[in-house]
């Protein structure tokens, strides 16, 4: 994973074609890159965001802040145990069994807690 202004990025490499390629997972705006090595790849990163933020100074807006991974919610204290309740017995932190039941129902893989 790769982060630069707040923007992260995860990182595949297409054996095929010899690159790694990128792409920032914290915002709706399809943002990608790539890079034949590890320099090549964060340059390519930086110059990604940079753009998309100037592209979108230039339209007039300040582009999609990227999502912090952090969410707040209120839920009723019976629900609270409830939950509580199942991540102990899985041996996980409430915060990674709701990350993990949030990435189920969202139809998102491999789903950690920040």
């Amino acid at each position: 994973m790769m982060e630069y202004k707040g923007y992260k990025a995860q990182i595949d490499f297409d054996n095929d074609a010899g690159v790694f390629v990128g792409e920032v997972i914290n915002t709706h705006d399809g943002i990608t890159f790539t890079g034949r090595s590890v320099d090549e790849l964060r340059e390519s990163f930086r110059r990604a965001v940079d753009d998309y933020l100037d592209l979108s100074c230039d339209m007039g807006g300040d582009g999609e802040q990227p999502f912090s991974g952090r969410l707040s919610i209120r839920v009723n204290p019976i629900l609270h145990r409830a939950v509580a309740d199942c991540a102990a017995r899985e041996g996980k932190s409430l915060s990674a069994w709701i990350a993990e039941c949030l990435g189920r129902a969202a139809g998102v893989a491999k789903v950690k807690a920040g």
